[in-house]
């Protein structure tokens, strides 16, 4: 018999990707475009990879509903930044892109009960 998820943890994954869903509408809307999303590699995971047609732009994106465990942008440390810089690579390599210029964005989503959610894109932000 599979063992079925947590409904906590299939809560959480789905309200993850209600957040990255939000992201990439919002980023779409500033003229990005989408090149990959959730993308795995050894090295890690990259939520979004998009272009804003001068650079390719690796996006980490955090949805919170509350704040009792820091905003959804303390949420990105110093082990996840290093681990998506080295998704980064992997991906450069797999889609053979050569030398272009990157940027690493975050964008937070904060979605409180009975509110409408907030958006916000760091751009640059490690």
């Amino acid at each position: 018999m599979k063992d079925e998820p947590h409904p906590g943890a299939l809560w959480r994954r789905t309200f993850g990707r209600w957040g990255e869903d939000l992201a990439v509408r919002h980023l779409q809307a500033a003229g990005m475009v989408l090149l990959s999303r959730n993308w795995h590699c050894r090295e890690g995971e990259l939520d979004l990879v998009l272009s804003d047609r001068e650079r390719v732009v690796f996006c980490e994106v955090k949805t919170r509903s509350g704040d009792a465990y820091g905003t959804p942008a303390e949420s990105v440390t110093a082990e996840k930044i290093d681990r998506v810089h080295r998704a980064a690579m992997r991906w450069l390599r797999e889609y053979r892109v050569g030398w272009c210029r990157t940027r690493y964005d975050v964008v937070t989503v904060f979605a409180r009960v009975g509110r409408q959610p907030v958006i916000q894109h760091f751009a640059g932000a490690f």
